[in-house]
């Protein structure tokens, strides 16, 4: 029978005292990668929770935390859990004036951060009534307010842990709030714990298994992997740059990865890169045997000719992509955006069995889940253990209806916004603001969030956000953004890839400028736009296009930490750029003029 758990400080004890000499955290140090026990980490949650306690530390109180992933972050948690106070997470990347809101919305007693440099940035902060300890990680023992010095006085004196009732809260996860200040979603242990008991069941992990582990923890999918993982004994490696990953990859060689689509994005990029200076029968073999693939996995017919191409394609490319991942990959979980259908063929055909799900930070966030023996390509699964979702027809565009979530994964309320919560019904349900349908055999399929979608002036929606990953498979093509909202066609703002166009300039024979200025790589952009938009329907092809290279990042707001576009925030941005595409060429070129001359 799986596992299951009444709270986060009942996973923790049970884990630990399981697992003990079993390694839990691996971090790199000096080209050598180090490993943390479950017993080592049961002591230091132990050690963190007296020092917080000696802080008056208790019941309702809230923890934050402004860290990149770590040990300590993880220590720091579930020793706030045993003293039955919340944890409210923040990122490193964020700016001052987030941490500050946030820190005043929930009334935080203590922060831990990641450094010195962080610990100066909130110093200067005004509106902080309710904080009085800032705990910084990377300081000196002797200094004072080191985590350091916080463990040592939590050795000195001991408390047990408080096992916290199912309702009470665990975590507060900021998440933009639609007047652009965060909103914290209130998740109680009950709701927690309900979708890692859930995916006990429905996912084989064993104590063998090992991840390297790279989503932040301040997100609640990456939380849920951090929870998960724990709870069945793995190993997680702690990557310190998604840079490095695939280089760490091959030294940490996972049995499970948990991802983000626009990784699998760059790496079939660079496969593609790779394959342009192979022979022409390579390049040939590597398209056929994906083909082949996936005819296969639909169940079609397979000739002998076309097996044996597939067995070559398999020897001669695949496994050396299968090796740059470790060689040991048992499990690829893939959720935050919605996977491109050509990514999603190619990683089957290498070998890679991907795993789709869906969830939000408000259902704690896994709604549903493909998992071993249930598995549909192109859904997100069936909805996990005692969850139900209903599709309400009356809020869909065309077909599609609105994805209301019924379970006890359902969040508890947004702090501080009542009058935000009406997302929440009152039979229990929430509603996702995402639309889908179900298929006969209970599949999830998404299409598309309701906030995003647009009318065209001719009356048909358009949900950008599926069409714009495929548009995404290009190599030449770092992002894109599909506007049209009561506009008489869809219009793209394409950053380019400057590094692939270099390339594919000096292949072409000739020395490549500003990549936006130069109608050849209008033309390859063109030409992309055309093959990848194969598939759409008519209106929802780019009629016009415009071209930059600036960088979509989480740092510049741009980018969700998973990685997903802000959309609200680019139309803002490149607004001048994309009206201007509906009039004459030459307003078009004013308005890249203009963007440049800012930039």
């Amino acid at each position: 029978m799986a596992e299951q758990f009444a709270n986060l400080v009942d996973l923790c004890e049970k884990t630990c005292a399981r697992f003990a000499p079993r390694p839990l955290f691996g971090i790199k140090e000096a080209g050598r990668w180090a490993w943390t026990t479950y017993g080592e980490f049961r002591d230091l949650v132990a050690a963190c929770r007296g020092g917080l306690a000696a802080l008056g530390v208790g019941p309702g109180d809230k923890v934050a935390l402004i860290s990149n992933n770590r040990v300590e972050w993880a220590a720091c948690a579930y020793a706030a859990y045993g003293r039955g106070a919340a944890v409210v997470p923040m990122y490193e990347a964020q700016l001052p004036s987030e941490w500050e809101f946030i820190l005043a919305d929930c009334g935080a007693k203590i922060v831990f951060v990641a450094n010195e440099a962080i610990a100066a940035r909130l110093a200067s902060l005004t509106n902080l009534a309710d904080l009085r300890h800032i705990v910084r990680f990377d300081a000196p023992p002797e200094a004072p307010g080191s985590f350091a010095a916080l463990l040592d006085q939590g050795r000195r004196a001991p408390v047990p842990p408080i096992s916290p009732a199912q309702g009470v809260t665990a975590n507060l996860i900021y998440t933009s709030g639609t007047t652009g200040k965060p909103k914290g979603v209130v998740l109680s242990h009950g709701n927690v714990v309900s979708n890692v008991n859930a995916l006990h069941r429905v996912f084989p992990f064993e104590p063998e298994d090992r991840s390297l582990s790279f989503l932040p923890w301040a997100h609640a999918f990456g939380q849920m992997e951090l929870h998960v993982f724990f709870s069945m004994g793995c190993a997680l490696a702690l990557n310190g740059r998604v840079t490095s990953l695939i280089e760490e990859m091959a030294e940490i060689k996972p049995t499970v990865l948990v991802v983000v689509p626009r990784i699998f994005s760059s790496l079939y990029a660079a496969v593609g890169d790779q394959l342009c200076g192979r022979p022409k029968f390579v390049q040939w073999l590597f398209r056929t045997g994906i083909e082949t693939a996936t005819r296969r996995a639909c169940g079609q017919p397979v000739g002998l000719l076309a097996a044996i191409g597939l067995r070559l394609a398999d020897a001669l490319v695949f496994a050396k992509v299968r090796a740059r991942f470790g060689g040991r990959l048992k499990y690829v979980i893939c959720g935050g955006a919605a996977l491109g259908i050509e990514i999603g063929r190619f990683l089957d055909a290498l070998g890679l069995t991907i795993y789709e799900g869906y969830g939000l930070t408000e259902t704690s966030p896994i709604v549903s889940a493909n998992c071993p023996g249930h598995r549909r390509f192109g859904s997100c699964g069936q909805v996990i253990p005692d969850v139900r979702v209903v599709i309400d027809p009356a809020a869909g565009a065309e077909t599609e209806g609105e994805i209301v979530v019924y379970g006890p994964n359902v969040m508890q309320g947004y702090h501080n916004r009542p009058d935000e919560s009406g997302a929440l019904l009152p039979d229990g349900g929430f509603r996702t603001g995402d639309l889908g349908h179900l298929d006969e055999d209970g599949f999830l399929y998404i299409t598309g969030r309701l906030k995003e979608q647009f009318k065209l002036e001719n009356g048909k929606y358009v949900m950008p956000g599926p069409l714009e990953e495929e548009l995404k498979v290009s190599p030449y093509i770092a992002n894109v953004v599909l506007y049209g909202d009561n506009k008489p066609y869809l219009v793209a703002l394409v950053l380019v890839d400057s590094t692939h166009l270099y390339r594919w300039a000096t292949e072409q024979g000739f020395e490549l400028g500003d990549p936006t200025r130069d109608e050849r790589v209008r033309q390859l952009v063109r030409q992309e736009l055309e093959h990848r938009s194969a598939g759409f329907r008519r209106f929802e092809k780019p009629g016009a296009f415009a071209l930059v290279v600036d960088e979509f990042t989480t740092e510049n707001g741009m980018l969700t930490p998973t990685l997903k576009l802000r959309r609200r925030i680019a139309v803002s941005k490149y607004k001048p750029i994309l009206d201007a595409l509906y009039g004459a060429p030459d307003q078009a070129e004013a308005a890249l003029t203009r963007h440049r001359g800012a930039a």
